[in-house]
C-alpha cells in the first residue's frame, strides 16, 4: 500500500493510492489533520487496515510532498564512494558524516515542476531515498535502527550549485530555494531490510541515465545515520532523512549540464516507484 498527501477539489487530503486512484483516510483519522499527526501518534500501522473499508474518493488529484508540514528533515551529503571521487580534491573517506537541514517550503510533489530561480541558473539534480521516522529514541544502536524507520520514499535533492560555495562552511542557501526539489509520490511502509539493503536508485534525466547506484554502497550506511544522529539529537516520528546521491549529478559532468525549462527528471527505487518532475523558471 502506498500513502500520499493531495490536494483534490480544492482541498488536501491523505489517503491510500491506488491503480483506481485515491482513498481519502483523512476524514477516519478524525484527530489526524495530516499524515504527519498520523505518524507521530503512532497511527501510520493502522492505514492499510482502514483503507480496506473505504472506496476511491478522488480520480483527479494534485500530489504535494508526502509530509508538507514535516518539522525537520536532514540530509546526509557526499555519501558514495565515486561521489567523493568526483570532488577532486584528492581527500580520503571522512570519518563522519556530512549532514545539513532542509526545509519544506523548499520542497514539492510528484509530476510538480522545480523551479529554477532567476539568481542562478545552476539548478542540479540529486536523486535519492528518504526515510521516515515511526519511534523516537536518542543513541540508537545500528542494530536496533530499522526499527524505528516506519516508511520510505524518493528525493530529488534538487540544488543550486553557486550558492552552496556562498560561506566556507556552509550550504544551506544552494539547498533551501523554494520548490527546488522534490520527494514523493508517496510513503511505501518499511517492513522488511531488503527495501533498503537491496535497493537500487536511478536517475534519468529527458529519459537518459544520470545517476546508478546502490545503496548497499553508501560510506555511511542508513543504519548508521540513524545511531550517528540519535546521538546528538531525540529522533522523533515524522522526521525525515535524505540519505545521499550517487555520481553523476549534472554539476559534475564535463561539461556541466544543469537543469533547464522543459526539462524531466526521474528518480526511480524498484519498490517504492518513481518521482518524475518538470522544470520551470521563477
Amino acid at each position: 500500500m502506498k500513502f500520499a498527501t493531495y490536494i483534490a477539489d480544492g482541498d488536501e487530503f491523505y489517503g491510500a493510492i491506488t491503480d483506481d486512484g485515491a482513498i481519502n483516510l483523512k476524514t477516519h483519522f478524525q484527530r489526524c489533520p495530516s499524515l504527519y499527526d498520523v505518524i507521530a501518534r503512532g497511527g501510520f500501522e493502522e492505514l492499510e487496515e482502514a483503507a480496506r473499508g473505504f472506496h476511491v474518493s478522488h480520480r483527479d488529484f494534485t500530489y504535494l510532498p508526502p509530509l508538507p508540514n514535516a518539522r525537520r528533515i536532514l540530509c546526509v551529503g557526499v555519501n558514495f564512494p565515486n561521489r567523493n571521487a568526483e570532488y577532486k580534491d584528492g581527500s580520503d573517506q571522512p570519518q563522519y558524516m556530512s549532514l545539513f537541514p532542509r526545509f519544506v517550503s523548499g520542497f514539492t510533489g510528484h509530476e510538480q515542476p522545480l523551479v529554477r530561480p532567476p539568481e542562478s541558473h545552476k539548478l542540479d539534480y540529486e536523486g535519492e531515498m528518504a526515510i521516515v521516522i515511526g519511534k523516537s529514541g536518542r543513541r540508537i544502536t545500528e542494530a536496533d535502527a530499522y526499527d524505528h524507520i516506519c516508511a520510505l520514499t524518493l528525493c530529488n535533492e534538487g540544488t543550486i550549485r553557486d550558492w552552496v560555495r556562498h560561506a566556507k562552511f556552509n550550504v544551506t542557501q544552494g539547498k533551501n530555494w523554494d520548490r527546488s526539489a522534490a520527494m514523493g509520490p508517496w510513503l511505501v511502509p518499511f517492513t522488511d531490510p531488503k527495501q533498503i539493503d537491496e535497493a537500487r536508485i536511478t536517475t534519468h534525466v529527458n529519459g537518459g541515465l544520470r545517476q546508478e547506484d546502490e545503496l548497499s554502497r553508501m560510506m555511511f550506511p542508513i543504519r548508521k545515520q540513524i545511531a550517528y544522529i540519535s546521538t546528538f539529537m531525540t529522533l522523533q516520528p515524522g522526521d525525515i532523512i535524505v540519505t545521499g546521491t550517487p555520481t553523476g549529478a549534472g554539476a559534475r559532468l564535463d561539461p556541466p549540464q544543469f537543469l533547464k525549462p522543459g526539462d524531466t527528471v526521474e528518480v526511480t527505487i524498484e519498490g517504492i516507484g518513481t518521482l518524475r518532475n518538470g522544470v520551470i523558471d521563477e
